[in-house]
């Protein structure tokens, strides 16, 4: 998928790429009695992370505040600047997904120095006690549903192959560790390969393409999220496989539920990022007027749903499923 680099502009909304962002942000931010809530996200062109944006400004918004969403793009060079702006604009909270588990702690240790509360979604920082909260999807519980349900389309012996997300990134391993604990169970399923897809669809058509001119005769991908999966199926396509080939998917996107129906996907993983990104919002709310989050603890946890072809007619809005 290519990389867009403007503007995504919505009702008291600013959505920009990450080197206009500290730039623009002090125009954009109209005065709003609740004050301004800096949002900041990894990739928008994503429509994961653009959800997550959209979603928790929207919800900022009905709460009586101002929203802007910045885009890291995974720098934290470029997160640590946003962070910076947040500062400089008096941001009365923060809501970031951080680029790095590591590498963003001293961002989110500098807005605490500022008196500026942060709210994690997404994914985790490798320090507890530093953020008021840490929203993610339950990754573990979510890949052993999308493994077990892979089982169920490949079979139980198979060669395959696996596309993972970015290093950087705690829910990359936790999946690929998730997958791994259920299909070590089936001794006649074989990994005969894995490549980094970074998260994005192109890296994932082109990490396929290397696979399959590894190992041309795999009955499988499995993929740690929708975008990666997608850019395999584009590969598949193209090399005339798909129709002996199964692909799983991580996310919950809404292409991905596209290509569910079409017969492409076999599955997605959907987390509820819709959910636990307002969820932030509200407990930012919670803790600006209360001095306290209305949780028990700091990191959350929220299931994930398997999504196929029996219940994708559910799907009724981006990464959501009607109740």
């Amino acid at each position: 998928m290519s990389k867009r680099k403007t503007f995504l502009t919505m009702t008291a909304l600013t959505l920009a790429a990450p080197a206009i962002a500290a730039s623009m942000a002090p125009a954009l931010a109209a005065p709003s009695k609740g004050g301004l809530m800096s949002i900041i996200v990894n990739d928008p062109s994503n429509p994961y992370w653009l959800t997550e944006g959209k979603v928790a400004a929207a919800e900022a918004q009905k709460l009586g505040y101002t929203a802007t969403v910045g885009a890291s793009k995974g720098d934290t060079n470029t997160e640590s600047n946003l962070i910076d702006t947040a500062i400089t604009n008096r941001s009365v909270a923060i809501i970031l997904d951080p680029a790095n588990a590591s590498g963003s702690i001293g961002a989110v240790k500098k807005a605490i120095a500022a008196n500026i509360p942060v709210f994690l979604v997404n994914a985790e920082i490798n320090q507890a006690g530093l953020a008021k909260a840490q929203l993610v999807s339950n990754n573990a519980q979510g890949a052993a549903l999308g493994a077990q349900r892979w089982v169920k389309d490949v079979g139980q012996k198979a060669n395959y192959v696996e596309l993972l997300g970015s290093p950087s990134d705690n829910n990359a391993a936790t999946r690929s560790n998730g997958y791994e604990t259920v299909l070590s169970q089936y001794t006649g399923l074989v990994k005969v390969g894995s490549q980094v897809a970074n998260w994005d669809r192109t890296q994932g058509h082109d990490k396929m393409q290397n696979l399959l001119q590894a190992h041309p005769d795999i009955n499988g991908v499995i993929a740690g999220n929708d975008e990666m999966a997608l850019g395999a199926i584009s590969a598949l396509k193209e090399a005339g496989k798909l129709s002996s080939i199964k692909v799983g998917g991580f996310d919950g996107s809404p292409d991905a539920v596209a290509a569910i129906k079409a017969g492409e996907l076999q599955y997605t993983v959907l987390q509820p990022v819709a959910v636990f990104s307002a969820k932030a919002v509200d407990e930012a709310d919670s803790f600006l007027k209360t001095g306290k989050t209305g949780v028990a603890k700091e990191k959350q946890l929220f299931n994930c749903v398997l999504i196929t072809k029996a219940n994708v007619g559910d799907y009724v809005s981006a990464f959501t499923l009607k109740k």
